[in-house]
């Protein structure tokens, strides 16, 4: 595991809602980003953003990571979620919210 994949792990692991997105919470840098902090603030769970604009290592590290092509990307108590189009149907269908009152963060 390289040093950067390492890291992404240690986060993943450490912090119970991370969202890896282009921009931050208060300033998101594209769409689909913005869309998954608008539910995440709608179901009202704390999250930690990570900007992968900021740092390109981190920003393929995390594909990488969780074989998934694409950020947004949201973990929940170091498991991989999904990406927008994931998140909203989770949302939609009430099964976002089950699953941070399943793992006691609402």
């Amino acid at each position: 595991m390289s040093d950067i994949q390492s890291q992404i792990d240690n986060l993943v692991k450490t912090t119970d809602v991370v969202l890896f997105m282009k921009g931050d919470a208060d300033q998101p840098m594209c769409g689909f980003s913005g869309t998954v902090v608008r539910i995440l603030d709608l179901v009202g769970v704390p999250f930690k953003d990570v900007n992968v604009l900021l740092n390109g290592d981190v920003r393929e590290g995390i594909k990488e990571y969780s074989n998934w092509p694409t950020i947004p990307q949201l973990y929940v108590k170091g498991e991989f979620i999904g990406g927008c189009d994931i998140i909203r149907e989770m949302y939609e269908s009430g099964e976002l919210s089950q699953l941070f009152k399943d793992k006691g963060l609402v």
